[in-house]
């Protein structure tokens, strides 16, 4: 299978205070393109780290193994090189919605290519990509909604803007962190829903999840216990 993300030896440790505390102790694991995989594990054993680790939000300790997305390794990057990366093959869903509370829900998912292209280029595309933006806000069932501020949302309807955000550049990797875990469980059941319906179509995507039944709807699960993998 064809591996878009290879973790070999990821270690990475936060400095509180005068204590070093180590959050990822060494873990190796691949992700095959159209893969949906689960990482599982308890609060504190390194999930939200690790996303953020291979979303180019932060970097490992220095020789601290690697992140290589294509055979190549982001850290390696210069900062432009990761700030493309971000824009255009990484989607974010975090388990906070992080919507600007004044932009509408059609300018909410539209921002996301604004902020790839830039206001000119964005300009120049703007057919197409008002096409994508409303496109996706229907399939997630929200055509009726487009001109309704965050405020005026459930939180089901603002966490299916942000993936639609997430997905608006139609990024080769979906990164979601807890994205069910600020909603009851009904309404994080129709999350799950439309996050299979995107990996359906094709979609990789990396999770993660305290919650075993909701990892269980991923293909496959890797479990962190201490900053280790458990069990994959």
């Amino acid at each position: 299978m064809n591996q878009i993300l290879q973790v070999r030896s990821l270690r990475k440790t936060y400095r509180l205070g005068r204590v070093d505390v180590p959050v990822l102790k060494g873990l190796d694991f691949n992700v095959a393109a159209g893969e949906w995989v689960a990482v599982l594990g308890a609060s504190g054993s390194g999930k939200s780290t690790l996303l953020h680790l291979c979303g180019a939000l932060d970097r490992p300790d220095r020789d601290g193994g690697s992140i290589r997305f294509h055979d190549q390794d982001i850290n390696k990057w210069a900062t432009s090189a990761k700030d493309h990366y971000r824009n255009t093959a990484v989607g974010f869903v975090f388990q906070f919605y992080h919507l600007l509370p004044e932009m509408n829900v059609f300018q909410n998912t539209a921002l996301a290519a604004m902020v790839r292209y830039g206001h000119f280029g964005y300009l120049a595309r703007r057919g197409p990509l008002r096409k994508r933006a409303a496109e996706l806000l229907d399939a997630f069932g929200l055509g009726d909604r487009l001109r309704h501020k965050p405020a005026e949302l459930s939180g089901g309807e603002r966490q299916r803007v942000a993936i639609a955000r997430a997905l608006m550049n139609e990024p080769e990797l979906l990164l979601a962190d807890e994205p069910t875990g600020n909603l009851d469980a009904v309404t994080g059941s129709a999350i799950l829903d439309v996050i299979a319906a995107t990996h359906k179509k094709g979609q990789t995507i990396v999770m993660v999840t305290h919650d075993r039944a909701i990892a269980n709807r991923a293909d496959r699960i890797v479990e962190l216990k201490g900053g280790q993998i458990a069990a994959a």
